[in-house]
């Protein structure tokens, strides 16, 4: 559009225009599968959120994040015990960290994991480096291995928001379509 048409569109053209930049600014995509209502008495853990971005520790970040707002929809669940590896220093390998944990929790006997992984987590170059996040979470039946619930989802946010802030807003949505009894 040039400036002429703006003209005579006069201000609603203006408030159109603002309104598309400032959702621009704040994007959200999830899928969210539903299932059936889970229990929350049974007995959880919380495994290791794999992260595939590009920025160190992630999915230990996200894994905080989750403990957090699992604990606010009244979830008691269990930590998994940080595996080391022969030379006493963490794992550092993603998938051979989430099998040792799986495989403790089976032999614990839990009925119910939550797990996923972290496949962005940055800030987007630029002046305002707005922070994107993209994560993936599962439910799976610990003893079969069968995933009950899915939900996946990317954000980004505003210049000045932290990338932890970006994900527990996407995070408390994706949690949001887990249904509890």
């Amino acid at each position: 559009m040039n400036r002429e048409t703006f003209k005579r569109l006069g201000p609603t053209a203006w408030l159109v225009a603002m309104l598309a930049m400032l959702l621009a600014g704040c994007a959200s995509v999830s899928e969210v599968q539903t299932t059936p209502s889970l229990p929350r008495d049974a007995r959880w853990v919380l495994l290791p959120l794999e992260n595939y971005s590009q920025t160190p520790q992630a999915g230990e970040r996200a894994e905080a994040i989750a403990r957090t707002l699992l604990a606010q929809r009244g979830l008691k669940f269990a930590d998994y015990p940080q595996p080391a590896g022969n030379d006493g220093l963490p794992v550092l390998d993603e998938q051979r960290r989430y099998q040792q944990a799986y495989a403790w929790a089976k032999a614990q006997g839990f009925r119910y994991a939550v797990t996923g992984s972290v496949e962005e987590w940055h800030y987007k170059s630029g002046l305002d480096g707005e922070p994107a996040v993209g994560l993936s979470l599962r439910v799976i039946d610990v003893q079969s291995g069968a995933t009950l619930w899915s939900a996946s989802g990317a954000r980004t946010g505003w210049g000045y928001q932290s990338a932890s802030g970006t994900a527990i807003k996407l995070m408390r949505g994706l949690l949001g379509g887990l249904r509890l009894h």
